[in-house]
């Protein structure tokens, strides 16, 4: 709305606009910490123990983080959504202000259980004395990430996605930045020590985090007036307390946090088992290796694919709330429908790429350290499922149905810890155990998912459409790219020919997504520039025109 000349409301996106913004993002963040791990890994004096160190305090600070914030963006969205969408802007600002101090007591919390607790967590709970020093850097940025994913969820919430994408790579940017920094410092004054530059990497996390939170905090209060004028021109208020704020914040924050814990918990229960499994046949130190393996290599390719479906995840809870309060059951189909297709089409491939290429990827990224191509294999198994489970949880949250996805986790993690215990121990399967568990976890949590949601919505999706075709591009895909690299390798460097490869692997993949006309002209709308994009498919007779048909998306 336009008042006097100027702006009242802050910028929003569609729907497709906010995934696109944070899929960008997504991307930034990913490489960028794709980069820094490169550096780390291959660093004299890190390397797999000092991934070992790292990688297991960050888990721990990654499962406090999860209970004082993870969920809150996601729950603070929706609740937000649902007031904005019938007008209650004034409402939208009050929950925000109550999530905002409640979350910043609950972050000082996890901040100094994590500051006292460090010797015993890293001596009892990890075996790895070596990570105290990393549980202490990292303590102070469960508070600012803590008040910084309110933040987010506010924005979000108003279908103004951008702010939270350009906050992630800023934390990102600088977290890559002063990681590379402190730990080449860190190198010198320490002698290559390397539970101090394990230290000092996470600290740079924390930085990161306070540097984040400053860009956030300076856009609210550049942006006070518009939001200002917004809550005068609000409608349909109805003056809560606080605590009954702070309860409805609770109420919809703990599932969705509940279902992050669950997903945190099952990479703290590798690093809890893996070590103490593997010493009933190898020495401590082939044991930290062997993890910082997983954690260090493994896992960081295997989420690289899931950070941009993450997209629709986040976007899907604030759209469908929204949807949902105005009672447009149609919009909500399609916008999951149409979620779903770009994950499976995102997932697949993804999964299938990571299975034919772990050695040359391993080769080309990890030149130091090249061990790993097993356990990358049948990791990558696990993340066509995740990616699914993502978006489904991510539209059963936004209909409301928020416990679906932590139950369904944690049935998966429960079968994941048992399978831990039984298999890592067995010499002839050891560190593929953890892979093994991660993968049948997400295998359960899909399917009670997936059978959840279809009992909410009828979404009628077709089998050639979401399951046929796309397996037939993956598989060509597949064939032509190895075939592409057996011959490359022969002439050129390995390196190279890997490159190359990929990049023909993605062509290829992206011309069978066009042959196979898997997008409907409704949906290649959808996308953004997609009306521009039709028009170049008709010039090439891939698609023929039709008549028009009334958008609504």
């Amino acid at each position: 709305m336009i008042m006097k000349g100027k702006r009242t409301t802050m910028h929003k996106e569609s729907f497709m606009q906010g995934v696109l913004f944070l899929m960008v993002s997504q991307f930034f963040v990913k490489i960028l910490g794709l980069l820094y791990k490169l550096y780390l890994t291959n660093k004299e004096g890190f390397g797999d123990i000092g991934n070992a160190i790292y990688g297991s305090g960050f888990q721990i600070y990654a499962l406090l983080l999860t209970i004082s914030s993870v969920g809150v963006p996601n729950a603070i969205s929706k609740l937000i959504s649902e007031k904005i969408a019938i007008g209650d802007n004034r409402g939208a600002n009050r929950i925000f202000k109550v999530a905002f101090l409640t979350f910043g007591l609950i972050g000082i919390l996890g901040t100094i259980i994590l500051y006292i607790g460090s010797t015993y967590i890293s001596e009892v709970w990890l075996q790895i004395p070596e990570s105290k020093l990393t549980l202490i850097a990292l303590a102070p940025s469960i508070f600012f990430v803590s008040i910084s994913s309110v933040m987010r969820g506010y924005y979000n919430g108003k279908n103004n996605m951008k702010i939270t994408a350009k906050s992630q790579i800023i934390e990102q940017l600088f977290k890559s930045i002063l990681t590379l920094s402190l730990v080449e410092v860190l190198f010198i004054i320490s002698n290559s020590n390397t539970e101090i530059m394990a230290a000092g990497a996470n600290l740079a996390t924390t930085i990161a985090t306070i540097l984040s939170f400053i860009y956030l905090y300076t856009f609210y209060k550049i942006n006070r007036k518009i939001i200002g004028m917004e809550i005068l021109q609000s409608v349909n208020y109805k003056r809560e307390r606080i605590r009954t704020i702070i309860k409805k914040i609770l109420l919809v924050s703990m599932p969705m946090t509940l279902s992050s814990i669950m997903v945190s918990l099952n990479k703290n229960i590798d690093s809890i088992t893996t070590i103490r499994g593997l010493r009933h046949f190898m020495s401590l130190q082939s044991a930290k290796a062997q993890y910082g393996i997983l954690s260090g290599k493994v896992d960081i390719l295997t989420t690289l694919p899931l950070s941009f479906n993450i997209a629709f995840a986040t976007a899907l809870v604030p759209a469908i709330s929204s949807e949902k309060a105005k009672g447009d059951i149609y919009t909500i189909k399609k916008r999951i429908s149409f979620s779903l297709l770009i994950t499976i089409l995102l997932g697949l491939p993804c999964t299938v790429g990571m299975i034919l290429f772990a050695n040359p990827i391993l080769n080309l990224l990890f030149p130091n350290a090249t061990e790993g191509a097993l356990i990358l294999q049948i990791s990558a198994c696990s993340i066509i499922f995740i990616s699914i489970e993502q978006t489904i949880n991510g539209a059963l949250q936004g209909i409301g149905k928020v416990m679906i996805p932590a139950i369904s986790l944690g049935i998966g993690v429960a079968v994941k810890l048992i399978l831990n215990l039984i298999l890592i121990p067995i010499e002839n399967i050891g560190i593929n155990g953890a892979a093994i568990g991660t993968v049948i976890c997400h295998i359960i949590a899909f399917f009670i998912a997936y059978t959840s949601l279809k009992k909410e919505i009828d979404l009628n999706l077709k089998v050639n459409k979401f399951i046929i075709k796309p397996i037939i591009a993956t598989f060509i895909m597949g064939i032509c790219s190895i075939y592409l690299y057996i011959k490359l390798k022969s002439i050129i460097v390995r390196k190279m020919a890997t490159i190359i490869s990929i990049i023909f692997a993605i062509l290829i993949y992206i011309i069978n997504l066009i042959i196979l006309k898997i997008f409907s002209k409704e949906e290649i709308y959808m996308i953004p520039y997609g009306k521009k994009l039709y028009e170049i498919l008709e010039k090439l007779d891939i698609y023929t025109k039709k008549r028009n048909f009334k958008k609504k998306f």
